[in-house]
């Protein structure tokens, strides 16, 4: 009997089907999400020499303790800003953005949107 997959394992096969497609480069690195329970993080990577550039995460933004009085929502928007000064002192303007399998929704769609106010453009 075959078993049905389980979200994360179909969350991963779409983020196989996205990663075909996008290449972060010298001139455009990739932006990066990932999305747990409690945090989310953000990475801008350079894929020709598989280095971090810049990143950022909730961890960061918020301290090791996450207040109960801080959505996840705006801790997003913390994260997205975050990642785009950071990016910004590395000289970098232009990236690909990556959503790692997520639905562009939510948390990932507020960091995105904070992320080009901070200066990056997708």
């Amino acid at each position: 009997m075959a078993r049905e997959p389980k979200s994360r394992e179909r969350r991963l096969g779409r983020r196989k089907r996205i990663r075909r497609s996008l290449v972060g480069t010298t001139e455009r690195p990739r932006l990066s999400v990932f999305r747990s329970i409690k945090h989310i993080y953000a990475q801008i990577i350079d894929d020709a020499d598989g280095h971090t550039l810049a990143s950022a995460s909730s961890l960061d933004v918020t301290g090791n303790k996450q207040k109960p009085k801080d959505k996840k929502i705006q801790v997003s928007e913390k994260v997205g800003s975050e990642v785009a000064t950071r990016a910004q002192q590395q000289g970098i303007k232009k990236v690909v953005f990556d959503r790692g399998g997520y639905k562009y929704h939510g948390r990932v769609k507020v960091l995105a949107n904070a992320a080009r106010k901070g200066g990056l453009e997708f």
